[in-house]
């Protein structure tokens, strides 16, 4: 059986447990508190970040690698389009999510608020929180102009890309901070992927001290 190193609510863990739940590869959950350094941890994955993935006899890091290798060695249901420009714009969605989503979103609400508090680093820094909630504005409109033009992010059809938008806004949504409201389109989407029984594993996440909103778990949100 595989398994997995993660924490609950990081995104790029839950990009890599909405891929393995999606081809129905059955997965250990493991929970790594990365930044206590655990000497065995950093033997598994010397960058100390998670997700660190046990699979096949190999030690994989990295989630984007990790979601590609899972797509090539389990290619049933497809998350990757056949057409090179298809694939193109999967990865450069993948990319937008988890390196400019993340650190003018990802890293200034959910690690603010909640990652500050689990590693005892202090209270949130205001003006982060500040900038984060104004950048979210930003992501929620282009989201909905992708979806204006297409069925799902990356085209026609459900992709990596849409997983790792979900993995990020699902993190934020547990501490309630996404306005569902801003647009209909997106948050049609949302409740499209969220109801898919890939996501039933991350909808019963419970952090310790962060009881999520009524509504988390709520498929008819």
């Amino acid at each position: 059986m595989a398994r997995l190193y993660h924490v609950p609510l990081s995104p790029f863990c839950r990009k890599v447990r909405l891929c393995l739940a999606e081809k129905r590869i059955e997965c250990e959950l493991v929970e790594e508190w990365y930044w206590e350094q655990d000497a065995d941890f950093l033997r598994r994955n010397p960058a100390g970040k998670v997700p660190v993935l046990r699979m096949d006899g190999r030690t994989l890091a990295e989630s984007a690698a990790i979601c590609e290798y899972i797509e090539e060695r389990h290619p049933e249901p497809p998350l990757m389009p056949k057409g090179a420009e298809a694939r193109y714009e999967v990865r450069r969605l993948v990319g937008w999510f988890d390196d400019k989503f993340h650190h003018e979103v990802t890293a200034k609400l959910l690690y603010e608020r909640v990652n500050k508090k689990i590693m005892k680093l202090g209270f949130p820094d205001s003006r982060n929180v500040k900038d984060g909630a104004r950048a979210v504005k930003f992501h929620l409109d282009y989201m909905a102009w992708l979806l204006d033009h297409r069925r799902w992010l990356a085209g026609d059809v459900m992709t990596l890309a849409d997983f790792a938008a979900a993995a990020h806004l699902s993190s934020l949504d547990y501490i309630s901070d996404v306005d569902w409201h801003r647009s209909e389109a997106v948050k049609d989407w949302y409740a499209k992927i969220k109801s898919r029984p890939a996501f039933r594993g991350i909808l019963a996440d419970q952090v310790p001290g962060f009881p999520p909103p009524a509504h988390y778990a709520d498929l008819d949100f």
